[in-house]
């Protein structure tokens, strides 16, 4: 198996390859992690410790589908970790021991100054590399905890304040997406001390509602509530939060971390591109286990070789300078379809959507779709719902007829 050097140093901390599992189920105690670091991940993220003892619900999980595609989302309704504080210390202090040449990392959640200063110092004394705040949970029984915390630049830039008080650790602050825009947070926790940023946790959700019992989903003793929805459904959501914190002029500079929807090495590699110098993975390892950062490394390792990438840094951000304003994009053309006939299976799926869904530009012929540039826009729903993937992108028209541009360097 191919493997590159894809050590990388983030906020001053040198990582031996930048997949870390996030603070999460997966790594809820020194036997998890041990396992995960055994198996090649950088380092781990414990999931987040407090003074606060969860009391968790049965069940929790449930997840989305789709048609055939079983867990496209998946809904978690776990708070922070439900060992007691001296047993996480512990775990923390045992993982660095015993592997000094990962990184550990420590997500605390504190519900005042005090308690956040408290379990910086705590966690520094036990040996952690670094800090993540967890300003971001989404199901915390508590309000003075999680994702209310994290939609108040006040309250987070205050506690950032508590935590570098309590430790010289770099920190990372972990943002919620549920909000309009990352930023006011992110900048508050980075004028607070932060270090870096981490994003995105969970989106609020309601996964589905059991029709015959008129209950969301999962059932808790004939109940459920609004709580986190991660997975490959997420990733959008998670890439258009790091390329905002990449790009905005009010975090320039900043390191990310970037999290959501990441299983396999596309995705890592498309986090990288859009800003991201670490990853953390939860939902994957759910499913599939451990294992997969095998895929990352032979997978972003390849792709490194075939672009002529020697490290990490040197695709960090590449692809974010080209996601532009709306009112910047070039209308001047129309990219329209071309069907390779040989690979249509006549199943008709772009004629229906065309005319239901479209403009009405796919003409149905002896069961044969054909493109009638005429009425076709270029929007290529066609292309999007086609079974075998026939439909291309072809011949490439100015709206303006007496254009003479040089088709050729249109990239589609």
């Amino acid at each position: 198996m191919l493997k590159k050097d894809l050590s990388i140093d983030f906020l001053g901390v040198h990582f031996e390859n930048p997949f870390l599992l996030s603070s999460s189920p997966v790594g809820n105690c020194y036997e998890m992690c041990a396992k995960c670091l055994d198996t090649g991940w950088g380092g781990v993220v414990f999931k987040t410790i407090g003074f606060f003892i969860a009391n968790e619900v049965s069940p929790r999980f449930d997840n989305l589908r789709k048609e055939a595609t079983p867990f496209v989302g998946f809904k978690n309704m776990e708070q922070i970790a439900e060992h007691p504080l001296a047993e996480n210390l512990a775990a923390i202090k045992k993982l660095k021991e015993n592997y000094p040449n990962k990184v550990i990392i420590a997500s605390i959640m504190g519900q005042n100054e005090q308690e956040w200063e408290d379990l910086s110092r705590l966690v520094y004394e036990a040996g952690a590399d670094m800090i993540e705040c967890n300003f971001s949970c989404p199901q915390m029984t508590s309000h003075a905890m999680g994702s209310d915390v994290g939609q108040n630049p006040e309250l987070v830039k205050k506690y950032c304040q508590a935590v570098k008080r309590g430790s010289p650790l770099p920190v990372l602050s972990k943002m919620t997406p549920n909000l309009g825009s990352v930023i006011p947070p992110s900048k508050a926790s980075l004028e607070g001390g932060a270090d870096g940023i981490s994003a995105i946790n969970t989106i609020k959700s309601v996964t589905g509602v059991d029709l015959d019992r008129f209950i969301g989903m999962p059932i808790v003793n004939g109940k459920s509530s609004v709580s986190g929805y991660s997975g490959k459904a997420v990733k959008p959501v998670a890439l258009r939060f790091v390329h905002e914190l990449a790009t905005s002029p009010e975090t320039p500079d900043v390191q990310i971390s970037g999290i959501g929807g990441i299983e396999n090495w596309e995705d890592c590699v498309e986090f990288f591109l859009m800003g991201a110098k670490t990853l953390q993975v939860t939902t994957a390892v759910m499913q599939y286990g451990y294992r997969i950062v095998e895929d990352f490394i032979s997978g972003v390792s390849h792709y490194m070789e075939d672009k002529g990438f020697e490290k990490i840094e040197d695709m960090i951000g590449l692809a974010a300078k080209n996601i532009i304003p709306a009112e910047d994009l070039d209308r001047t053309y129309i990219v329209y379809p071309e069907i390779d006939y040989d690979k249509c299976v006549k199943c008709g799926r772009c004629y229906i959507s065309c005319f239901d869904g479209g403009h009405q530009a796919i003409k149905w012929d002896d069961r044969t779709p054909y493109v009638n540039k005429e009425q076709c826009v270029g929007c290529h729903l066609c292309a999007n719902v086609c079974p075998v993937q026939c439909i291309s992108k072809g011949e490439i028209v100015w709206k303006d007829k007496d254009c003479k541009e040089d088709t050729s360097k249109i990239m589609v």
